[in-house]
């Protein structure tokens, strides 16, 4: 049943976390658990099975690995036998659960290894065979050195799998329920979703025991810190979107923008021709090599890349809290998928806009979406794209109204761009610079 416990939790010191964690949670400058961590950490701690339904944001990660970390520092490794495995569906995800457990557990002498594609399992190896506390992977990865006889399960004490509808999406539940039958029955089993669609449910079912289901936001949720626009064209080839995208760059004041395709083939074309208009953009998305991912995804975060052209699998769970601006080439085929997209700007109460272009064929999923999401989405209209300004809400020209009086109502239609506070639902490693 879901935890619908309203109660909130106004330090880490209630949650009775040890010294040497809390001392790690105050170096990285937090101090107020979110929701999620107030209710998640003390199940996690007393051994229950949990099932965690929450969007990327609401500081999930930390749920699990603050009290893990604690679990884990009672207990010894043994060779080629990890305790806790994590599951990711992504490379850069799984990148970032590794970080946060060498953050929060740096008092703490756990070893970590993480195994993911692209990048040469040599060190990981040897760490392996020596025993470690914590494995991080994607599911293939972990599959295939398992069958190599690189790794044993039988000692797994823990199993987090992390944006499990992700990994539906992805088509990896077969490998994960394949995991899931080579682990001992005796362990905790904690499962992250930002929705719970059937097969999750089953997926929850089938591999917890008796799990406690805790739901902090509704996955169709947006915030109230985004701008929501939308731009309708007349034409639906990629070109044309192109064209449109080049047009709001110019209109708005970006200062960097992560703009979504829905498909790889997409990702590769608009890129090269933003850079063709020598427009500072460059692509990510799952085929390109892990180290030119880490690469390009470092350039955008220290200001090197302007436009990052993404896939919503290679974007899923990127840690880049300051994006001014996201681009939807298209409305996602899936209705949330475009809450998780528009969520990479306006985060930590800033102040953030997401515009999205709907062709003629975008019209039934553009209206799915539309019917879903919470927040007003103004239409602005293609011909006055170019004297689009962010500073001033978009009127509609009127040709009984005289040049003069237009200019005076758009004067007095100003935006609501002020800060509403980082709130609670941020954790401190989002929000590093």
């Amino acid at each position: 049943m879901p935890d619908n416990d309203t109660s909130t939790v106004s330090s880490f010191e209630q949650l009775n976390l040890e010294k040497p964690i809390l001392n790690a949670v105050t170096d990285a400058g937090y101090s107020v658990p979110t929701p999620i961590q107030g209710k998640v950490i003390p199940l996690v701690l007393a051994g229950q099975d949990v099932t965690g339904i929450a969007q990327t944001g609401t500081g999930k990660t930390a749920a699990f690995v603050l009290p893990l970390i604690q679990r884990l520092s009672k207990g010894r490794t043994r060779a080629r036998m990890p305790r806790c495995i994590i599951i990711a569906p992504t490379r850069e995800l799984a990148s970032q659960v590794a970080e946060n457990f060498a953050q929060y557990g740096k008092f703490k002498s756990l070893t970590l290894s993480l195994l993911i594609g692209g990048v040469s399992f040599k060190d990981q190896e040897q760490l392996l065979v020596r025993g470690v506390d914590v494995l991080i992977a994607t599911p293939g990865r972990l599959i295939d050195q398992f069958e190599r006889g690189k790794i044993l399960l039988t000692g797994v004490e823990h199993l987090v799998l992390d944006e499990a509808d992700r990994m539906l999406d992805m088509g990896f539940i077969p490998d994960i329920e394949k995991i899931c039958k080579l682990l001992p029955p005796r362990r905790q089993t904690l499962l992250f979703s930002a929705t719970m669609p059937p097969e999750i449910a089953r997926l929850a079912k089938t591999f917890q025991n008796t799990p406690a289901q805790v739901e902090v936001a509704r996955p169709t949720d947006t915030a109230d810190t985004i701008k929501q626009r939308v731009v309708k064209i007349s034409k639906n080839d990629i070109a044309s979107r192109i064209r449109t995208i080049q047009t709001l760059f110019k209109s708005c004041d970006v200062t960097n923008a992560i703009v979504f395709c829905n498909r790889k083939k997409e990702v590769d074309m608009v890129a090269q021709s933003l850079s063709k208009s020598k427009i500072n953009a460059s692509a990510i998305h799952g085929d390109m090599h892990q180290s030119k991912r880490t690469e390009t995804l470092q350039k955008f975060r220290d200001g090197q890349i302007k436009f990052l052209i993404a896939s919503d699998v290679a974007a899923r769970g990127l840690d880049i809290p300051e994006v001014s601006h996201v681009f939807n080439l298209a409305p996602p085929f899936n209705d949330d998928d475009y809450v998780h997209r528009i969520g990479r700007t306006g985060r930590a109460g800033r102040s953030g806009e997401s515009y999205t272009i709907v062709g003629p064929e975008d019209d039934k999923s553009w209206t799915s979406i539309v019917n879903r999401v919470s927040g007003h989405i103004e239409e602005v209209s293609q011909s006055n794209l170019r004297g689009f300004d962010r500073s001033k809400e978009q009127i509609k020209p009127n040709r009984n109204t005289p040049d003069k009086k237009r200019e005076e109502n758009s004067k007095t239609a100003k935006l609501d761009e002020s800060a509403t506070g980082f709130g609670d639902y941020v954790p401190a490693f989002i929000l590093r610079q």
